[in-house]
């Protein structure tokens, strides 16, 4: 009787770690398959008008792929002048942690590296982002972003800005509006390349 106790605890010391682990995995791939999307809205092609409450009004572009077939997405946000001559970039990388049920973002801004970090969650129809800008300068800033109105070719973008950690925000600080002008669907940036001659 004692050795079936023995058998029955040791079972249940390997099984129990066993059966959390699988209904740990499953939780992780129901979570990437519910917000793999989350951001296609924002995938293609962009031209947008926005007004800051610093600079004024500008306008620019945008793009976004996916990379690979369950990746994160990539994507540059340019301004632009008139003559197409580019005024600021940045290129963000948003890839979805499950373990942590949340969107992470991490920009480059000039020579900066990659400082600029955020999170983001879908909430309801619209896409929330809280991120820090100018990390190692001497002016960083927070900015809580939410896309809305995101329809197949248009979305609107407000940003609320505090640059004292949070403490005080300056609302509307930056708001967007951005026009599809090129593809909607995902780029597979893994595909085989054609021969060169």
């Amino acid at each position: 009787m004692r050795l079936l106790r023995v058998v029955t605890v040791t079972l249940a010391a390997v099984a129990l770690p066993l059966l959390a682990q699988t209904a740990d995995r499953e939780l992780l791939k129901a979570r990437v398959a519910q917000h793999r999307a989350d951001f296609d809205y924002l995938l293609g092609d962009w031209q947008f008008t926005a007004t800051n409450q610093q600079y004024g009004t500008f306008a620019g572009r945008w793009s976004a792929v996916r990379l690979g077939d369950d990746g994160p997405i990539l994507d540059e946000y340019r301004v632009v002048g008139d003559g197409g001559e580019t005024y600021y970039v940045t290129r963000t990388l948003r890839a979805y942690n499950a373990r942590d049920d949340r969107w992470e973002l991490v920009s480059t801004e000039g020579t900066t590296g990659l400082q600029n970090t955020g999170t983001g969650r879908l909430e309801g129809k619209e896409m929330r982002i809280e991120q820090r800008f100018g990390v190692g300068t001497a002016n960083p800033s927070t900015l809580r972003i939410r896309y809305y109105d995101i329809g197949p070719d248009r979305f609107s973008w407000s940003a609320d800005r505090s640059v004292d950690g949070g403490k005080t925000w300056t609302a509307h600080f930056q708001t967007i509006e951005a026009r599809r002008v090129g593809r909607r669907g995902p780029i597979d940036l893994t595909a085989p390349g054609k021969a060169r001659p």
